[in-house]
């Protein structure tokens, strides 16, 4: 299939997470993607990062800005393209075009590291893959759970753990407490998540003629709509940004938790094309970097996603994962 054309004009990054859950909540978020990107870990702009940066500010290695590709280095940017509906992972902040959380965050902070502009780009999640492994961007960066099957198609540098959980209207009015009490409900998804593949998998524990009716949409924020206005049950979310949107002040008025359970836990990776190795090992390098310095640690808990973290910067550790 011919992929449709994609706006890669760069976005900026600042604001607040719960400024990104209420604009999830309007759905009206526009992608007006002109305004170039911040790259200074310090930055006031760089979301919750700038506390975060003045306690373990990273620090440029020449060690790593050597490592790096020749193309990368005399071109001084990284362009990373993510879908930005995930708070707070990537989400865009009110403006409706600067794309805030966590990864942005941790973009800048490798950046800095790798002396480099880090780019960080809107684009739809099932075109993310396809946009590295041809070229088009430099690495994914999206809450994509590292599989298998993935790995087929790129490498990943991982650098956060999260399973997945299920939302549903506040009150839980279908009574909604675990995976088994989705058969024979509609459930709305984002297409090419993890989410799809654990819904499959739950069919088969579903009684004859009661299965789960999996509905899938263009983004996350689509299918919360469904679930807001009653023509889901049941959305799957990874739990951070579950656990974001059922907190926050004003999303969490219309969505809860059905249970703290995470289903089928694994590992969040950065993207890189399976023909540049050098650029996979520098991220390494320079993940590994944030995490011994505590930069790493002071942006997940700025967003309070630090139950998440990971101690070690591996490559492909999801091969186990479907």
């Amino acid at each position: 299939m011919t992929r449709s054309p994609v706006d890669l004009r760069p976005a900026r990054w600042t604001a607040a997470v719960a400024a990104a859950c209420t604009a999830m909540l309007l759905g009206a978020c526009g992608v007006s993607l002109d305004a170039p990107s911040g790259t200074s870990a310090g930055s006031a702009n760089a979301g919750g990062g700038a506390h975060a940066a003045a306690e373990a500010a990273p620090t440029l290695n020449p060690a790593l800005v050597a490592a790096l590709p020749a193309d990368v280095r005399e071109s001084g940017r990284l362009d990373v393209v993510t879908d930005a509906s995930y708070a707070p992972a990537s989400s865009f902040g009110p403006d409706g075009r600067t794309i805030i959380g966590f990864e942005p965050d941790l973009g800048a902070a490798l950046g800095a590291v790798l002396g480099l502009k880090v780019t960080f780009t809107q684009a739809p999640f099932d075109e993310l893959t396809n946009l590295v492994a041809g070229g088009e961007a430099d690495l994914v960066m999206s809450a994509m759970t590292d599989t298998a099957a993935r790995e087929r198609t790129l490498d990943f540098v991982n650098y956060f753990t999260a399973g997945s959980t299920i939302v549903v209207q506040r009150g839980n009015p279908a009574g909604i407490a675990e995976l088994g009490d989705l058969c024979g409900r509609l459930v709305a998804v984002q297409a090419g998540t993890v989410q799809v593949d654990l819904l499959k998998h739950a069919q088969s524990n579903c009684a004859s003629g009661k299965p789960i009716r999996l509905r899938t949409y263009p983004t996350n924020d689509d299918a919360l709509v469904q679930l807001r206005t009653g023509r889901a049950a049941a959305v799957l979310n990874d739990y951070p940004p579950a656990a974001a949107l059922t907190t926050d002040p004003v999303t969490g008025s219309r969505f809860q938790l059905a249970s703290t359970v995470q289903y089928e836990p694994g590992w969040y990776g950065i993207g890189v094309g399976k023909d540049r190795p050098e650029l996979r090992n520098a991220v390494q390098g320079a993940l590994q970097e944030l995490i011994d310095g505590g930069h790493y640690g002071q942006v997940l808990r700025t967003w309070t996603v630090a139950d998440g973290a990971v101690k070690k910067a591996t490559i492909n550790a999801g091969a186990g994962q479907p």
